[in-house]
Formats: C-alpha cells, sequence, structure tokens
C-alpha cells in the first residue's frame, strides 16, 4: 500500500474523532445534562479544553494534511525531487507530532479529571469530595454528591471517553510518524521501488 493511502485512512479516522472529543468537551459544560447555575459549580478541568483544544482543534490540522498527502501525483514524481512528495511526507511528520502532543494533553487532563471526581454539592458546599479515584471502585461513596443529579456517572462517561478517544489519536498520529518516516525515505508507492528505485509504474 501507498504511504499516502495509509495517511488518508488516518486522516478520514482522525476528523469523527476530533468532532466527537469536541462534543464531549462541550457536554462537560452542562453537570449532569443540565445547565450549571454557576460557572464555579462546572468542574475546572472542563475547562482546559482536552477535548476541544488537544484533541479537536489541533487534530483537524494533521487530519488535513494527511487527506491532502494522496493528491500528489505519486508514481509520476519517483526521482524528481521539484515535486516535493519526500518533503510533504516529512512535513506529515511535524503535523503528527503537533496531533500526539495534542492527544497527549487531552488524555493527560482526562486521566487527572478522572482520578479528581467531579466538583459537586456536599451539604450545600460546592467542592471536590473524592481523593485519589476512591470513588472509582466504591459506588456508595457517589450519594455524597447531592447536586448535580447524576454528576458523578456524567462526569466519568464523558471523561472516559476524551480519555479513550485521545489515546486512539495518539496512536494514530504515532502510526503515521512512522509511515511518515517511510515514505520520506522510500518514496510514496511500492511500485517506483524502494529508495527511489524504479522509473515509474511495472
Amino acid at each position: 500500500m501507498c504511504s499516502g493511502n495509509c495517511a488518508k485512512c488516518l486522516g478520514i479516522a482522525l476528523i469523527p474523532l476530533a468532532i466527537l472529543c469536541t462534543l464531549a468537551n462541550i457536554l462537560l459544560f452542562f453537570p449532569g445534562g443540565k445547565v450549571a447555575s454557576n460557572n464555579d459549580h462546572i468542574t475546572e478541568e472542563v475547562w482546559y479544553f482536552g477535548g476541544i483544544l488537544g484533541s479537536g482543534v489541533l487534530m483537524i490540522f494533521p487530519a488535513l494534511v494527511f487527506l491532502g498527502l494522496k493528491n500528489n501525483n505519486c508514481c509520476g514524481c519517483c526521482g524528481n525531487e521539484s515535486c516535493g512528495k519526500r518533503f510533504a511526507m516529512f512535513s506529515s511528520i511535524l503535523f503528527a507530532a503537533i496531533g500526539f502532543a495534542g492527544a497527549g494533553y487531552c488524555f493527560i487532563i482526562s486521566a487527572v479529571a478522572i482520578n479528581k471526581g467531579p466538583k459537586c454539592s456536599v451539604l450545600g458546599i460546592w467542592m471536590y469530595p473524592f481523593k485519589d479515584g476512591n470513588y472509582l471502585d466504591n459506588k456508595n461513596l457517589w450519594n455524597l454528591c447531592l447536586q448535580p443529579s447524576d454528576i458523578v456517572p456524567w462526569h466519568l462517561t464523558l471523561f472516559c471517553l476524551l480519555l479513550i478517544m485521545s489515546g486512539v489519536q495518539a496512536v494514530l498520529c504515532a502510526i503515521q510518524a512512522i509511515n511518515g518516516l517511510i515514505g520520506t525515505i522510500c518514496g510514496d508507492c511500492k511500485c517506483c521501488g524502494c529508495c527511489g528505485g524504479g522509473d515509474g509504474p511495472v
């Protein structure tokens, strides 16, 4: 398979993940599915925009670059340095690094938020009642949060989704970094022969 084809597949996979991460982050601004009466009642990590910026906006740029790599003339540019095919594959490594950093940011924020737990009302006082993820294996502690209703499963579900999706994005970007390195060294199509060998399609 051409490295350009591989990059296109990765770009197609990244776009829906970026959209879903953005939506998950937006939903976290509505604790328990309700409009917060005060912005201070929203969990702090939500304001770091891990899903919107890290796995959302920053992921769109690599995805578009990966999608555009296949538009270059593949076999017709073998051995022709002016076409910039190898430079395009090299640039995809840089954008893959940007995407990996964005996904990593979202992954870390989500992991911290899951371990810390949601901000909720305990006997009329808004606070973080859980420590070091102690609520994850003890659902009885969830009853400490009186408001918003169902805030713990809401918080846990959305941040877990962000954690998983950002992890997948990081893996995809790492794959493209390797794919881009191969494309930089060996060219794009196997019909060209590895490392610039061959003059065109057989």
